[in-house]
């Protein structure tokens, strides 16, 4: 089965684009272009797409508050939710988070990103650019402790405890410091020389301990507590 997509942009040119990386991928069909927000939600609600691919500034409803829509807090039936970004603004990516998005890419990232981010969304995961992950522990550094504010003055990802009840593992050490270096799943997995699946076993685990609802979140929570 393929995975269906849904791409909401305001700039034709860039929905083309995407179009036509998507369209030449395998196992990946658009099933629908989005010119606003607005759009983006009554078309995701009406076609039930696998994955949603959202700019971020759109007008009348931006990707934020799109995401919120479909993939935030109290969502019954949340849909997957990428966002592709220009990064002008890094705190819009914070506020992202915290509406529900599942992953993000820079608009230059580049078919094979993009195929892979479509894919992880799919199957549950999350892949966000090692770009973007750079930038935002970048951002954080440069707010001190205490959490970084976003958009439009809305509270950005909080400061986290330096240490979890329950210690970390060696390994699972070595997992989080991968995941604060942007590696994916897979690139985790070939540096320690662990399965995929004991990867995201290792994961799972230390999202929970720390308290980390996503990749960016664990990346930040690693970053603070070194700082600590």
């Amino acid at each position: 089965m393929s995975v269906r997509v849904l791409i909401a942009d305001d700039q034709e040119l860039v929905r083309a684009g995407l179009r036509m990386i998507l369209d030449a991928q395998p196992g990946i069909e658009v099933v629908g272009e989005a010119r606003d927000g607005v759009e983006a939600i009554e078309m995701a609600r009406r076609l039930r797409p696998d994955v949603c691919l959202f700019d971020i500034r759109m007008p009348r409803a931006d990707g934020l508050a799109a995401t919120r829509e479909l993939a935030g807090p109290g969502v019954a039936d949340p849909m997957p939710v990428v966002v592709v970004t220009t990064f002008d603004l890094d705190e819009y990516v914070y506020e992202a988070l915290r509406s529900g998005a599942r992953g993000f890419l820079l608009k230059n990232a580049g078919p094979t990103l993009l195929r892979e981010a479509v894919h992880a969304a799919a199957r549950g995961d999350a892949l966000i650019d090692p770009n973007v992950t750079v930038r935002l522990l970048e951002a954080f550094a440069g707010t001190g402790r205490g959490g970084v504010r976003g958009a439009e003055g809305a509270p950005g990802i909080p400061a986290r405890p330096a240490t979890p009840a329950t210690p970390l593992t060696d390994r699972e050490q070595d997992v989080l410091a991968a995941v604060a270096r942007g590696l994916g799943n897979a690139e985790i997995g070939r540096e320690l020389h662990i399965s995929l699946s004991t990867v995201k076993t290792h994961l799972a685990s230390v999202m929970a301990k720390v308290g980390a609802r996503n990749r960016v979140e664990l990346a930040i929570w690693a970053i603070e507590s070194r700082e600590r």
